[in-house]
């Protein structure tokens, strides 16, 4: 497996267990999919550098994970249709 690290921002007009679910089921999302995340980080609610979809701050999450293409290509097309995750982005960590 490969090692990954995603980055995605929840809407911080949510409340904050629906901030929270939307976190769980990232990580859930790359369990269930045969993935493993090796480190989870909740960077906090910052101000966006520009409005996305009319929101001005988000919650930022950081976590590490290792997985194969499949268990990618279903976590970028999980967050791409909740509507809770404003952006998100995947890149792959170099082999070392």
């Amino acid at each position: 497996m490969k090692k990954y690290e995603v980055m995605f921002i929840v809407k911080s007009t949510n409340e904050g267990d629906t901030i929270k679910n939307t976190a769980e089921f990232m990580k859930q999302t790359v369990s269930e999919n045969g993935g493993k995340v090796v480190e989870f980080n909740e960077l906090g609610e910052k101000k966006l550098a520009y409005s996305i979809k009319k929101e001005i701050s988000g919650y930022y999450y950081v976590m590490t994970i290792e997985a194969n293409n499949e268990t990618i290509k279903e976590l970028d097309r999980k967050a791409f249709i909740n509507e809770n995750i404003l952006r998100h982005l995947i890149i792959k960590l170099d082999e070392e």
